[in-house]
């Protein structure tokens, strides 16, 4: 997911930190300059100078050494995170429908006579986002329009206890299931598998990257004109035959076409060609114009144009396979292409496989509380302003599918997911607060039609997946119930091994060599390839008394 929206997450993770460090603010638009909790009758207070010379020496006055060592950890980071956005963009932001919603939910935390808590909270924002260094927690205790502003306690306990709900019922969920995982236990007598080769190993093809910018300007199905200049990384080599399929990579939203650098090129390097392009309305760029406050967060009809993109890309791609001495002339079965997606670009591979945008029930479910909602699920609740209830998006070229850490709980309701028509893997992570687990890909998981596969990554995160060159800005990010503890870089090396493996073996299921790599999307290898630090587990159909825990959880 991208900065900006994460950004207006965080604004709400301020007040979440207050409250999970049992902490209050009371300032004034003058001169703020005490904090104060209230539970009951029990009041406390601390300095805002003290909570400034706390950021400054890492250490918290003696009024708060009650704290765990982990709580001061966590509240020393929140006070010194800064949002970089200017004021013009916030406002835009927490002046829409779902920051406004996410406003008065926060707001029956404060104790305020006048009733305007969220006119205040607002107006704290906006001027806190006007500092020299930005929006944090001190520049909005330094803003905030009045001579107090009291935290009831338990209030703030209530409202921060329910962010993220789907990111908690994922780990309760985890332990239940756990004894179900386990596959030593489940076959404690299995014979230790002999497997060929190590499809994680790169091929013996040199690695070359044609870059292209493609124009996008035709009028689309639901008459739009797109116009969208899309850039393309073709990742290819001369090992490459049309006895493979093409495969088309869909990034995350707010990310880059490299944020899967390392899987194209592994796939590369055995002869396969890949396309690696850019969603102009969803990518880092878009992202960087919104924190300007140029334009907005993303259009509703990018949930239509990301499908579309890859349709197009699949499009230029056959006109070079014909183009004479093109590099790339017959090496290109875009007839038999492949799609992997992540997070928000797997609801795309899945679109693009034939699931169904249904969206009668997300538009009354985006209309309530969304402070207990995902980041992934109210990305998802943009999709309310499109004007029709259901969209089909399908591309008949596209023969398999590979979501990773998808995008599914709201935007294709009820059956939407029943109606792909092609071998589809979803892969989800334990500890993912973006995309949780349960929500956004087991739940999901269950109504894709077979042939499919599930695999689950114990301790992975939501970025676990990504190319450590777009995760380097995770460095000292706080551990939110929203946001950050992200494992990524060389910690989650040994998650990027698998990956590549999973894709490599899937990939060859469309070619003659597919009986020698089907040993590799089994659970024996999975089991084989798990670490000490991510067990792997896959599994083709859910169990019946695996589902009985599944629909307890989410219907809780």
């Amino acid at each position: 997911m991208g900065k900006s929206w994460r950004s207006l997450k965080t604004v709400a993770g301020f007040f979440s930190a207050i409250a999970l460090t049992q902490f209050g603010a009371n300032t004034s638009a003058i001169a703020a300059d005490t904090v104060v909790v209230r539970l009951g009758l029990f009041t406390e207070s601390i300095s805002l100078a003290e909570l400034q010379k706390s950021v400054k020496t890492g250490r918290l006055p003696g009024s708060l050494n009650s704290l765990s060592e982990e709580q001061r950890r966590f509240f020393l980071g929140a006070l010194g995170m800064n949002i970089p956005m200017n004021v013009v963009t916030l406002d835009r932001l927490i002046n829409t429908q779902i920051g406004t919603t996410i406003l008065n939910d926060f707001a029956t935390a404060l104790a305020r006579k006048d009733k305007a808590g969220v006119q205040a909270l607002r107006a704290g924002l906006i001027l806190g986002s006007t500092a020299p260094q930005g929006l944090s927690i001190l520049s909005f205790i330094a803003a905030y329009p009045s001579k107090r502003l009291e935290i009831d306690l338990p209030k703030a306990w209530v409202v921060a206890g329910n962010l993220n709900t789907a990111f908690w019922r994922t780990q309760q969920f985890m332990l239940a299931i756990a004894p179900q995982l386990d596959p030593i236990k489940a076959h404690p007598r299995t014979p230790q598998i002999a497997f060929p080769f190590d499809p994680s190993q790169p091929g013996n093809a040199q690695v070359k990257i044609l870059n292209l910018s493609l124009n996008d300007q035709k009028r689309d199905a639901y008459g739009g004109l797109r116009q969208r200049k899309i850039p393309v990384d073709i990742y290819w080599s001369t090992a490459a035959t049309p006895d493979k399929p093409v495969i088309v990579f869909s990034h995350g939203f707010g990310s880059v076409r490299t944020d899967l650098r390392y899987l194209a090129e592994h796939l590369a390097s055995h002869g396969y060609v890949v396309a690696a392009l850019e969603h102009p309305g969803s990518n880092a760029a878009n992202v960087n114009l919104t924190l300007q406050g140029k334009i907005r967060l993303m259009k509703p009809q990018e949930f239509l144009y990301r499908p579309q993109d890859i349709s197009f890309v699949l499009d230029e791609l056959e006109k070079l396979n014909q183009t004479a001495n093109h590099p790339l002339q017959r090496k290109l079965a875009t007839t038999n292409a492949m799609v992997v997606g992540y997070s928000f670009g797997g609801a795309t591979a899945l679109a693009l496989a034939g699931a169904e945008l249904q969206l009668e029930h997300l538009k009354q479910r985006c209309k309530k509380n969304l402070t207990i909602l995902s980041l992934g699920e109210n990305i998802q609740c943009i999709a309310e302003e499109l004007p029709e209830n259901s969209y089909q998006l399908r591309d008949p070229r596209i023969k398999q599918a590979i979501a990773l850490n998808p995008t599914t709980s709201l935007i294709f309701g009820e059956t939407g997911l029943t109606k792909i028509q092609v071998p589809t893997i979803v892969l989800a992570g334990s500890a993912d607060k973006t995309t949780p687990a349960l929500t956004e890909q087991i739940v999901g998981f269950d109504k894709i039609p077979s042939p499919k596969s599930l695999v689950g990554i114990i301790g992975a995160t939501h970025l676990s997946v990504k190319d450590p060159s777009t995760t380097l800005d995770q460095i000292g990010q706080p551990n939110t119930p929203i946001s950050g503890g992200e494992v990524v870089g060389e910690q989650a090396a040994d998650v990027r091994k698998y990956v590549k493996a999973l894709t490599l073996a899937f990939a060859a299921q469309m070619t003659p060599e597919a009986k020698n790599y089907a040993i590799f999307l089994t659970p024996d290898y999975a089991q084989f390839a798990s670490t000490a630090a991510f067990p792997f587990r896959l599994i083709t159909q859910i169990p019946p008394d695996a589902m009985a825990v599944v629909k307890e959880f989410v219907e809780k």
